[in-house]
C-alpha cells in the first residue's frame, strides 16, 4: 500500500489512468486555473486536486501537465516554483545568520543552498525559463520573496 523511501511512508503513484475520475478534461483544466487564481503553486494544485477532488494525476485526464495548463492560460509564474522555494529558504537562512553569526553549520548550509540556486539558474537560463543574464543575489532574492513573484 505504501512505498518506503528514505524511511518515510508515502502513497504510491497510480500506474494507469484513473478510470474512476468523474471529471472531463475541460473541468479539470478549469479547476487548475481556479486554484492558480487563488494563489496556489503547481505542486499544491496537484495536492488539492488529489485530496479534495479525487483526481490522482492531471496528465492522464487532460493529456497536459499542470504547468502546461498554466502556460496556456498565461498564469505561469515568472520564476519557477522550485527556484522560488529555494530563494525563500535562502532568505530565511540569511535572516537567521544575521541573528546567529557564529552558526557555522548554518553558514555551510547557506553556501550549499546558494550553490544549488546558481546551478539551477544556469539550467533555467539555458532553457529560457529565466531571462538571459539573470543572476542570484541575496538582496534581489529578498525582494523577489517579499513581492511573492
Amino acid at each position: 500500500m505504501y512505498a518506503r523511501r528514505k524511511g518515510k511512508a508515502r502513497s504510491k503513484r497510480p500506474q494507469v489512468a484513473a478510470v474512476w475520475v468523474g471529471y472531463s478534461p475541460e473541468e479539470v483544466e478549469k479547476l487548475v486555473v481556479k486554484l492558480a487564481k487563488d494563489g496556489l503553486q503547481a505542486a499544491l494544485i496537484g495536492l488539492v486536486l488529489r485530496d479534495q477532488y479525487g483526481i490522482p494525476l492531471v496528465k492522464p485526464v487532460t493529456k497536459k501537465t499542470i504547468s502546461q495548463i498554466l502556460t496556456e492560460n498565461q498564469m505561469r509564474p515568472k520564476i519557477p516554483e522550485d527556484m522560488f522555494n529555494l530563494l525563500k529558504k535562502a532568505v530565511k537562512l540569511h535572516a537567521h545568520l544575521g541573528l546567529n553569526k557564529r552558526d557555522a553549520h548554518g553558514k555551510r548550509g547557506l553556501e550549499l543552498l546558494e550553490s544549488k540556486i546558481r546551478r539551477l539558474t544556469k539550467y533555467y537560463v539555458s532553457t529560457g525559463r529565466l531571462p538571459e543574464g539573470w543572476t542570484y543575489k541575496a538582496e534581489t532574492a529578498k525582494l523577489i520573496v517579499e513581492k511573492g513573484a
